[in-house]
């Protein structure tokens, strides 16, 4: 997987939870624990999620053929879009069935291993600290200089990043409300907070998975550049003195690390056609060292003429280019 696509997050966000759930069932079935049969289940989910990450990963890696000519790169925003799903049914929905069925039919922790939910818990706690660590260590990579993480996660082009950190945060405090609902329980002996810590857990994973949901449908509907590479474009068309005028451009993500832009630009009339693919090869050149994502490039040469060619609307994307 390319370097965007943060496999070392994946694996070791995959490892952690592979641990963490084995931890979480065992504590689970000697204590009677709803929020640990919550937490065991979300680590599960979570697991097949990193697989499906990588599955989608390997798949966008295919060539180009008759069938796809851009190739496969979407096959990772289906794949994020199909972890959501998971995180939303399997995790956020089992658990807050589970809470509401404890809190109709509460049953006290087995005594002998009340002390297991916690330490496991606590264990848990710190894998997950080390998995989001690793996370955010690669998103940094990708990440630009002052970006929040809100608008990293919102504005993301690869998918696996925003998946693991959103999954990897939401695993945290999911362990918090478990470990408060399972604290509660032992120092009170009320099974009901139990079923309370269970019930946020689950209100938490819906939360996520729309999130996710929401982000992956807009990168799956095709999102184009980000505003900073669609300025770099601008200025790498525009910036020579081959263009007389951009009429219009549009751009579109083909995958994660694949951006098309597509432009018609107006030449001056005196040139040959060797003159304007020489112009249009120099052209591309300033785009790919501009935004080296720009990996498919189609320049259209015209003249401009305002009668055929009107002003797009000034509110439009496409046009802090026409002027």
């Amino acid at each position: 997987m390319s370097a965007s696509g943060g496999g070392k997050a994946i694996i070791a966000a995959f490892l952690a939870n592979i641990g963490i759930a084995l931890a979480k069932f065992i504590a689970w079935a000697l204590s009677g624990s709803a929020s640990m049969l919550a937490e065991a289940i979300h680590s599960v989910a979570d697991s097949g999620n990193q697989l499906l990450l990588l599955l989608g990963g390997r798949k966008a890696r295919k060539a180009a053929d008759r069938s796809h000519p851009f190739g496969y790169g979407r096959e990772r925003y289906v794949y994020a879009f199909v972890v959501s799903i998971i995180l939303f049914s399997v995790g956020g929905l089992f658990a807050i069935y589970e809470g509401i069925e404890k809190l109709t039919h509460p049953h006290a922790l087995d005594p002998k291993w009340w002390w297991l939910p916690l330490v496991v818990l606590v264990i848990a706690i710190g894998l997950e600290s080390f998995s989001l660590r690793t996370a955010m260590k690669e998103s940094n990579r990708v990440r630009e200089n002052g970006q929040s993480w809100l608008s990293f996660i919102r504005r993301a082009k690869a998918p696996e990043l925003p998946v693991v950190l959103l999954e990897d945060m939401g695993a945290l405090t999911g362990l918090v409300f478990a470990l408060l609902g399972v604290g509660l329980t032992v120092i009170t002996g009320n099974p009901v907070f139990d079923a309370l810590g269970t019930l946020f857990i689950g209100a938490l994973l819906i939360v996520i998975a729309l999130v996710l949901g929401f982000e992956t449908k807009s990168l799956l509907v095709g999102e184009g550049a980000t505003e900073a590479d669609h300025d770099r474009i601008l200025d790498a068309i525009t910036g020579g003195p081959e263009v007389q005028k951009l009429i219009h451009m549009k751009t579109l993500y083909l995958g994660p690390d694949e951006l098309m832009v597509a432009a018609k630009i107006a030449l001056t009339q005196d040139k040959s056609v060797r003159e304007a693919a020489d112009d249009i090869d120099e052209i591309e050149r300033r785009i790919r060292a501009a935004v080296p994502v720009a990996r498919v490039i189609y320049l259209e040469p015209d003249v401009y003429r305002p009668s055929l060619d009107p002003e797009p609307p000034t509110d439009a994307f496409v046009l802090k280019s026409a002027d």
